[in-house]
């Protein structure tokens, strides 16, 4: 079984990108598992705190998860244009003690939904220099950039647009085959 580590870029108990992960995770092909991490409960990175309590739990599960995958697929939203804060604090973290180990040639999809018109477009090219520094594979095989997500989720989060759905399944076929 192909493993893959999934994670959402948002803290929000309503988020698309949430959303689209728990989607991704229902439409991969056979053979192919996601499982769904969490950065909630990371903490704001310090060196300080670091020094001195060691790595986060919260941290340590991610870390053992990225260990165990065969690929990682971050869902990132944009926020003002670019990556958000809370999820490269979580990379940050994950990457401290032996954690950087866990991304060197890992195989890395990223895709994002946005309520405007242009997806995550820019969010996803800021990933680029941060996949690149870990040392990680990024997948260039498909682009999901979900634009307008309001209207592709139904009020419970599914994804209701089967265009879209054909689309996520697509990338998650493409890059399985990247793994």
């Amino acid at each position: 079984m192909t493993r893959i580590l999934g994670l959402s870029g948002s803290l929000r108990k309503g988020s698309y990108n949430t959303a689209l992960l728990h989607a991704a995770a229902g439409a991969t092909p056979e053979g192919v598992e996601i499982e769904i991490g969490s950065i909630a409960g990371v903490p704001l990175y310090n060196a300080d705190d670091e020094a001195r309590d060691g790595l986060p739990e919260a941290v340590v599960t991610l870390q053992k998860q990225l260990a165990a995958a065969d690929g990682l697929l971050l869902v990132t939203p944009e926020y003002n244009n670019g990556v958000p804060g809370v999820f490269k604090n979580a990379l940050d973290w994950m990457s401290r003690g032996d954690g950087g180990a866990a991304f060197r040639d890992k195989p890395v999809a990223v895709m994002g939904a946005s309520p405007g018109g242009f997806g995550t477009v820019l969010a996803q090219a800021h990933w680029l220099p941060v996949l690149r520094t870990l040392g990680t594979r990024p997948w260039f095989g498909q682009k999901l950039m979900v634009s307008r997500a309001g209207k592709v989720f139904d009020d419970s989060g599914a994804l209701a647009d089967e265009a879209i759905r054909d689309q996520l399944r697509s990338f998650l076929a493409g890059f399985a085959t990247s793994l």
